[in-house]
């Protein structure tokens, strides 16, 4: 997708009235953000900002989890308190910059089953190929949260999302750390039910079709590759 920063500029306020697109504009997301954009930020704390955003996402992203009552002994006296409802869930990285995701989401979803999409980008039409797929047996049964640093183009996460509807899943929920208007726009467009939840909405792509301002490549970033 190739258009101009104002045709971006556009697209931005109009994804942003969304419903499925939610913005995590915490201020500890926000400040986190900051550090992770920033060149001279380590590989080691690049790679734990990554973990700890996700984290955050997660909670926004299983807010709507329906609860259960439940009764709980306490050292002092029986407590009215609730736990979820039984829903299960799967992590779905797309590799492999969203593996630096996968930890963050564990922590707070340790029962969470994990699969993995792999894909690569070619370098002239920039449209996704798949090397390699697999999910958890009973992926169709759980609510997949799809992780990838960087929304793009949407290519990748476009791939993901058929791949998994193909599997039979229903509720598909994509976690990215920063968003680009053209990429999410796609992504939206593409599944009329997917939710999409993002730290940043920035400015545009530009002809290598990374995103302004950006952070640089993610999976690079995280893993100390060049």
């Amino acid at each position: 997708m190739s258009i101009t920063p104002e045709e971006s500029a556009a697209l931005k306020t109009k994804i942003l009235q969304n419903p499925r697109l939610h913005l995590i504009d915490h201020p500890m997301v926000q400040h986190k953000l900051a550090i992770l954009r920033d060149k001279e930020t380590s590989c080691k704390q690049f790679r734990e900002l990554v973990r700890e955003i996700a984290l955050f996402e997660g909670y926004e992203a299983t807010r709507d989890f329906p609860l259960r009552d439940v009764k709980v002994e306490t050292p002092i006296a029986w407590s009215d308190c609730q736990m979820i409802a039984g829903k299960k869930v799967a992590v779905i990285p797309i590799l492999r910059a969203g593996l630096g995701m996968v930890d963050g989401l564990l922590d707070l979803i340790p029962a969470a089953r994990v699969g993995h999409i792999g894909l690569y980008r070619d370098p002239m039409t920039r449209e996704p190929h798949t090397y390699y797929c697999k999910f958890p047996p009973d992926v169709d049964q759980r609510t997949c949260l799809v992780v990838d640093p960087m929304l793009a183009t949407g290519g990748s996460l476009v791939a993901a999302v058929e791949y998994l509807r193909q599997a039979n899943v229903k509720d598909i929920r994509i976690l990215c750390v920063l968003g680009a208007p053209e990429g999410i726009a796609r992504v939206l467009d593409a599944d009329p039910d997917v939710n999409i939840y993002v730290g940043a909405v920035d400015e545009y792509l530009n002809e290598r079709a990374y995103i302004v301002p950006g952070l640089g490549d993610a999976g690079d970033r995280i893993f100390g590759t060049v």
